[in-house]
């Protein structure tokens, strides 16, 4: 290559670019800063009332009337843990809230698993509008449909039991869990279930040894999404309780008011913490299935 070569090239190559003036802004460290500040901001927003809640199961009652509500016990003793078992009737309304809790969400799996399957992988005609059918129902309300309910189980006989629960969480928790199990199902490549079939798998076992496997995250998010819509319910658990010794946790709670309004607020406190300490356990247990299960939706879903 000649100098002029090199001369002609270095003429019609674009000057060099000066640094102009800094863009406006707040400099990185500030901005690292600022971003921490804003998540311990939310961390104190989410850790604080947890935090006053147990504290608050510790306090007596002259504490509650007389103190400040951000105050901190002055002790830390059980008595209102043990007054919430004993008058209360707290361990009678866990038992309760586990009984109607985990066989509805075994037939609510069962079932949902089952029904996205076959309106998402089985071909047959008509499934596209079954599955509209189906998922039509999270537009239905609860509310609407708690009378004709109340009206039904009281015919058959099924009040005085838990199956009014069990049944109508059942049945209110399916269209969604359809929807999301056929949103996984769809994510799975038919050529897995096709192998099966050429192995001589039938419908049951390509379901059972490739199609459940293959969204077990999605299982773990479903399972853990109707937990807590269950066991946090108030409305369909008062309405079909007719006895106290069938009421579950969250209508156990209302057992705390007293006379004339008066609220026992140690034994309260010490129940509700009782309860999010076990929705906690069981957030934790599953986490990081749930966390795979969210991330497996949003990239093929």
């Amino acid at each position: 290559m000649s100098t002029q070569t090199l001369t002609t090239a270095t003429a019609d190559a674009p000057p060099p670019r000066h640094p102009g003036p800094p863009r406006p802004g707040l400099p990185a460290t500030t901005r690292k800063w600022l971003v921490r500040g804003l998540i311990a901001v939310i961390l104190v927003i989410e850790i604080y009332p947890i935090f006053w809640i147990l504290s608050g199961s510790f306090k007596t009652q002259e504490q509650f009337l007389n103190e400040p509500l951000w105050s901190l016990p002055t002790s830390f003793g059980f008595d209102n843990f043990v007054t919430a078992m004993t008058t209360g009737n707290l361990g009678t309304n866990l038992l309760n809230s586990l009984m109607v809790t985990v066989p509805s969400l075994l037939l609510i799996l069962a079932l949902g698993a089952g029904a996205a399957f076959a309106l998402e992988v089985m071909l047959w005609p008509g499934r596209t509008k079954v599955l509209l059918f189906v998922v039509a129902g999270i537009m239905v309300p609860a509310q609407i449909i708690l009378l004709p309910l109340f009206t039904i189980y009281y015919r058959l006989g099924l009040t005085d039991s838990l199956w009014p629960l069990i049944i109508t969480y059942v049945g209110h928790g399916l269209p969604l869990t359809v929807f999301l199990l056929a949103t996984y199902f769809r994510a799975v490549p038919r050529e897995l279930f096709e192998a099966c079939a050429l192995d001589g798998g039938g419908t049951l076992r390509c379901f059972l040894s490739v199609g459940l496997p293959m969204i077990r995250n999605g299982l773990f998010t479903v399972a853990l999404l109707m937990f807590f819509s269950v066991w946090n319910d108030l409305l369909i658990a008062l309405t079909f309780n007719t006895r106290s010794d069938l009421a579950t946790v969250q209508v156990g709670l209302l057992n705390f008011n007293g006379e004339y309004g008066s609220v026992a607020y140690g034994p309260l406190f010490a129940a509700i913490s009782t309860t999010i300490l076990g929705t906690l356990v069981v957030y934790l247990s599953i986490n990081q299935q749930v966390m795979k299960g969210v991330a497996a939706g949003s990239l093929k879903g």
